[in-house]
């Protein structure tokens, strides 16, 4: 076997580093050298903006970044940003924005903006010595951390809440202490975690102060400081609603047995996680995209919808659907720890630029614009599965890109198009019917 280990990659020049990769991986390195390079951007202080934001970068991975218009959301009228390379995703976002447009749009609250971090410590001593003492406690720390929270202060944000809580159930001596903050338009991750780690040197030293490691069985143990990406003090509600009479323009449907079916496929992703899952998935397929789309942390964001979704024990629906005197109503609630302000919000050149579309809000706007684009692309999803089934728009989609894929000419294409107008799409059959005809012209 070739030893393929490599020492000093990372002060390489980015030349250097691609050429290491091509011709240590690849079988014809040329032509995946012209490949990395040609994604380079033409602007040179762009393409140094994305190089900086990595590292051993060597190229761009490039995604489609589009647009769903139409959106009304509490009123008010969008056209929503979004990264995502799945099809089907960003025209079913359009569809349930422009259906819902005509009867009141969507309407969305923030119910609360709270993020939370903690320094995580072992220690075996009376949990009450710590409770009678965090008063105390509490006004060192915010002294020590006065010169980083006073520019947060300022924007009526800053440290929110401190306390201590006691885990020695789940794990012999194991404690936090729990910090809550207010970021106001910075989703805040660097502010959070450079307190949580002044804190806990500041709880280090009133230990000591205090001598409370003689009263324990063993000393302090600070294991680490770090924000939590759970975030169910920082939630957002969307909704739609109408009366169940105009649920109209749904394929060979009824209003009511829309209604009806619609309710029950959610109730389904409410008491099955196997459905469930995939149900989530849908929703996230809105939201990540916005999220890129804004500079924002999709792993974050999705790592706690995912978490917060089986709050209660069991993995469940995001969202809910009611029918009650008619009226059909269609809801979600989730937490959204978002910012508008720091990250790759002002450094990205297109997340600056997607921010501009949504008329530059701020955090708790941004909440509500990705909340509803979950919701819409959810209604839409829901409404194919129980009318013409989910295929049949995905597959329509992608039939561009399987036409790609199999690199037809334009009069194929358009034989194509008019065949399958009325027939089941999948690569095998596209690629069938090409051969037939590929075969009957030769």
């Amino acid at each position: 076997m070739t030893d393929k280990r490599v020492s000093g990659f990372s002060k390489l020049s980015k030349t250097g580093k691609i050429k290491w990769i091509v011709n240590n991986f690849f079988k014809n390195p040329e032509q995946v050298m012209k490949e990395l390079t040609r994604h380079w951007l033409n602007d040179q202080d762009d393409q140094e903006i994305i190089d900086g934001l990595s590292e051993n970068t060597i190229s761009n991975f490039i995604l489609p970044y589009s647009v769903a218009p139409n959106f009304v959301i509490n009123g008010k009228e969008y056209a929503i940003p979004m990264v995502i390379e799945e099809s089907s995703v960003v025209a079913a976002a359009s569809y349930a924005a422009k259906y819902w447009s005509a009867r009141g749009g969507f309407r969305t609250r923030v119910i609360s903006t709270i993020k939370e971090g903690s320094v995580y410590f072992f220690w075996k001593g009376d949990f009450s010595l710590l409770t009678a003492g965090l008063t105390e406690l509490d006004t060192l720390i915010r002294e020590a951390c006065a010169g980083m929270t006073a520019r947060m202060e300022e924007r009526g944000g800053g440290i929110i809440q401190i306390e201590f809580i006691d885990m020695e159930e789940e794990e012999p001596g194991y404690k936090k202490l729990n910090i809550s903050f207010e970021t106001c338009n910075s989703m805040g991750a660097n502010f959070i975690n450079s307190i949580l780690e002044e804190a806990a040197v500041v709880m280090e030293t009133w230990f000591e102060a205090n001598e409370l490691d003689k009263k324990s069985d063993e000393p302090l143990q600070i294991i680490m400081s770090i924000l939590s990406n759970y975030t169910p003090k920082c939630l957002v509600e969307a909704s739609v609603e109408c009366p169940v009479s105009r649920l109209t323009e749904i394929q060979d449907m009824d209003p009511q047995t829309f209604a009806d079916r619609f309710y029950k496929a959610v109730r389904i992703a409410e008491v099955d996680p196997a459905r469930a899952t995939t149900h989530n998935k849908g929703i996230f397929n809105g939201i990540d995209a916005v999220v890129l789309a804004t500079g924002n942390d999709f792993r974050a964001i999705e790592a706690c919808g995912h978490a917060y979704a089986a709050r209660t024990g069991q993995y469940q629906s995001l969202s809910t659907c009611t029918i009650e005197g008619g009226i059909f109503r269609f809801s979600m609630m989730i937490p959204l720890a978002l910012g508008t302000i720091g990250g790759l919000t002002k450094i990205h050149p297109m997340a600056s630029c997607s921010l501009e579309l949504l008329g530059n809000p701020g955090a708790e706007e941004l909440m509500q614009i990705v909340a509803a684009t979950g919701l819409a692309q959810n209604f839409a999803a829901v409404r194919s599965l129980i009318t013409t089934g989910i295929q049949k728009g995905h597959m329509k989609m992608h039939f561009k890109n399987i036409l790609w894929q199999l690199k037809v000419t334009p009069d194929e294409e358009a034989y194509l198009n008019q065949y399958f107008e009325d027939q089941p799409i999948s690569f095998a059959a596209v690629h069938d019917q090409l051969e037939k005809m590929r075969r009957k012209t030769e």
